[in-house]
């Protein structure tokens, strides 16, 4: 169980976004009298360095910062400052390896492709001497035990060297969350940015700080095709109301329409005055109502 979430915690480590104040090829130049002392007393640096991590809360100290199968099964609770030290005297890599990664999984620091080789090398040069030791053993080849001798050392000034340079950096980030380097400076106010309109060609940048030139808005605006042709312009000769022209006689299309030949004197409109109404007698004679003989 332990295991699969310290593997899951590798995994996380991966999608980190955020860098090292300093990597580990300039941390010597960002603090070199620490970079000394870590180099000298490798793990005093270790202890302080760790106890810094925990806000110098030690009631919050696991052994080996919990990655290790071994992490809170060593009574830490009950004297976590006689704890950490043997931490860093017994197991000095894993304590820095330890403050590393409690560094990285609070800050999401990512380890770059330089710090990553640097490491790799470390740790490919001490497994070649640990093999070569082995082989001089099983042998007893006096020249292959002088060259694990060589590994060895060569091995443990690389360890010496990169560890130093891992602590002076972590030293410095926690500075650098101490605000150490001053307050961050404050945030600038962005740029104005305009938003395009319908109206424009071409959109202005955005961030550019300055107004793009006034365009004249004409209205309405002129009609975009979408790929169809307008209809063309329909004569307005006949179809409009009312009529351009008045129609010749007899060939009225207007309202009321002309009364029928046969309904002259009956419709609308009435004859002239000059030529007299007639109309016809109504009611015809003998006609009433009721008729004579109703009721009989």
């Amino acid at each position: 169980m332990a295991s699969e979430e310290y593997m899951q915690k590798m995994q996380a480590r991966k999608s980190y976004r955020n860098f090292w104040h300093t990597d580990l090829m300039s941390a010597p130049l960002a603090d070199p009298l620490y970079c000394c002392f870590a180099v000298c007393c490798g793990p005093c640096a270790s202890y302080l360095l760790r106890k810094r991590a925990l806000y110098n809360d030690m009631s919050r100290y696991v052994c080996c910062g919990g990655y290790m199968p071994c992490s809170g099964r060593c009574g830490e609770s009950h004297c976590p400052e006689l704890c950490l030290c043997t931490e860093v005297f017994c197991c000095f890599a894993n304590s820095v390896a330890s403050t590393r990664f409690m560094l990285q999984d609070e800050f999401n620091i990512q380890t770059t492709q330089c710090d990553n080789c640097i490491i790799g090398f470390m740790f490919c040069l001490q497994q070649l001497a640990c093999i070569c030791s082995c082989i001089a053993c099983i042998l007893g080849s006096d020249e292959l035990r002088e060259l694990s001798q060589i590994l060895n050392c060569l091995s443990d000034m690389v360890t010496c060297t990169v560890c130093s340079c891992m602590q002076t950096q972590h030293k410095v980030e926690m500075d650098k969350r101490d605000g150490k380097f001053g307050p961050p400076p404050p945030m600038a106010v962005p740029t104005p940015q305009h938003m395009s309109r319908i109206d424009q060609p071409i959109p202005p940048p955005a961030g550019s700080g300055q107004s793009p030139p006034p365009q004249q808005m004409v209205y309405p605006p002129p009609q975009q095709g979408y790929g169809y042709q307008a209809p063309p312009p329909q004569p307005t000769e006949g179809y409009g109301y009312p009529p351009q022209s008045a129609p010749a006689p007899g060939q009225g299309y207007g309202y009321p329409p002309p009364p029928p030949p046969s309904a002259q004197g009956y419709g609308y409109p009435l004859p002239p005055p000059s030529q007299g109404l007639q109309m016809p007698n109504y009611p015809p004679p003998g006609a009433g109502y009721p008729p004579p003989n109703y009721g009989k």
